[in-house]
């Protein structure tokens, strides 16, 4: 039975048929790493995320300036910044990616609903750091190769892997591969729900030291954080709640200091 994660695999192949990623500003290349900035961070490793809109919550935060809020969130202690690139469902731009880049010097993540290698090599030319690779999508056959090859094209480019998770099943499957960093989303994408015992669920049956593991999706407060810190996650990716905020490098900051 068809549910969102096929309408976003499908959706991501009829964009990338378009041309979207091949219509891109080359940007200098940067050799910041992701994984290293949160491992020798000393507060909490907060992946801030720019996105303004989402399936579930519509339009997150009207005429922003993105450039603007990169910056807030870098001044807030951010150890890098994940962007939305996928322009159908989440109102993602590439040209905005590289405005960020400009903006900067954070580590950046290119987060989208990566199907083609085609999306890789733009993550490389617009400046990305890292970019998302969804371990779902590779089992429904979305992707052009199989999730190894996939992230070695990335590596070959010099750009690092978060590989997302949703399911016990599929993070130990994330965990037999090559990624930098493993993601455990606690968004269901079949159905859109939340809920952060997701990672909870995962990592007290699974706890793994030897891989960097990130949280993502419905972190609140530094409440939120404090419990995934507990259960085992060591970085954390936060979109809605900080795009949502009054004060953005407040919110940011308040994230980073609650450990």
């Amino acid at each position: 039975m068809a549910d969102f994660l096929d309408v976003l695999g499908r959706d991501a192949r009829e964009t990338v048929d378009t041309g979207y990623y091949k219509a891109v500003r080359e940007m200098t290349s940067s050799s910041l790493s992701l994984k290293e900035a949160v491992l020798e961070y000393r507060n909490a490793p907060v992946v801030a995320e720019i996105k303004v809109a989402s399936p579930s919550l519509g339009l997150i935060r009207k005429n922003a300036d993105l450039r603007k809020v990169a910056s807030a969130m870098e001044k807030g202690g951010a150890v890098g910044i994940s962007f939305l690139t996928e322009p159908k469902h989440f109102g993602g731009s590439l040209e905005a990616f590289t405005e960020v880049r400009d903006q900067v010097k954070l580590p950046l993540l290119m987060k989208d609903i990566i199907v083609s290698r085609v999306q890789i090599e733009a993550a490389a030319k617009i400046g990305a750091n890292a970019v998302l690779l969804i371990e779902p999508l590779f089992k429904r056959g979305y992707c052009e190769c199989d999730v190894y090859s996939m992230i070695a094209y990335a590596h070959s480019l010099d750009l690092e892997v978060l590989l997302e998770a949703h399911t016990e099943e599929e993070f130990l499957s994330a965990l037999k591969t090559e990624a930098d960093m493993i993601g455990i989303n606690n968004r269901n994408l079949k159905n859109m729900e939340v809920n952060l015992n997701v990672t909870k669920r995962i990592l007290t049956k699974h706890r793994i030291r030897e891989r960097l593991i990130m949280s993502e999706s419905g972190i609140q407060s530094p409440a939120d954080i404090r419990f995934l810190h507990q259960c085992g996650a060591h970085a954390f990716l936060v979109g809605s709640s900080i795009m949502r905020a009054s004060d953005i490098k407040k919110k940011v900051k308040e994230l980073v200091t609650a450990l």
